[in-house]
């Protein structure tokens, strides 16, 4: 299936656990280098998600994979892109790109300047925030989840 034919749909209550699956593959993948040995905390990833999904505040838009899992997910709010992640086999088919998007032009909709929060270490996504034209802001703080590394913000003027 191409990008072009892959349909973003806005998620639900039932989409949490697909979503912390989503985000466990995404991170693994990606993340293995910052977060090392660490058990994946599962439970916690899966009740952040409850929460997010439970928010009037925030949109969680998806793109199912047609096996009852998700290709792809990206949430944001009036002001912040909060969440973006692509199963890895996925990864280089556009997604990101277009998860990325649909946060910025909604977030453009409401007359704001889309900012986000990225891993220092995070070294594809923030490739990819550069592409698409994202700038580092000079905030920095700590990541909540262990060994708590640096996020960076970041704004798309």
């Amino acid at each position: 299936m191409t990008t072009s034919e892959l349909t973003w749909r806005t998620a639900g209550p039932d989409d949490a656990v697909a979503l912390r699956d989503l985000e466990r593959a995404a991170n693994l993948a990606a993340l293995a280098h910052v977060f090392g040995d660490l058990p994946y905390p599962a439970d916690d990833v899966l009740a952040r998600w409850v929460l997010v999904l439970a928010d009037p505040g925030v949109t969680v838009d998806v793109v199912d994979s047609g096996d009852g899992g998700l290709l792809a997910c990206t949430a944001y709010d009036d002001r912040s892109l909060r969440h973006l992640a692509v199963y890895p086999d996925a990864w280089g088919r556009g997604l990101g790109r277009a998860g990325v998007e649909r946060a910025v032009a909604h977030i453009r909709a409401r007359g704001e300047v889309p900012h986000l929060w990225v891993l220092e270490a995070n070294h594809r996504a923030r490739a990819l925030y550069d592409r698409l034209g994202w700038q580092l802001t000079g905030v920095s703080q700590e990541c909540p989840w262990p060994p708590h590394p640096t996020e960076l913000e970041m704004a798309h003027p």
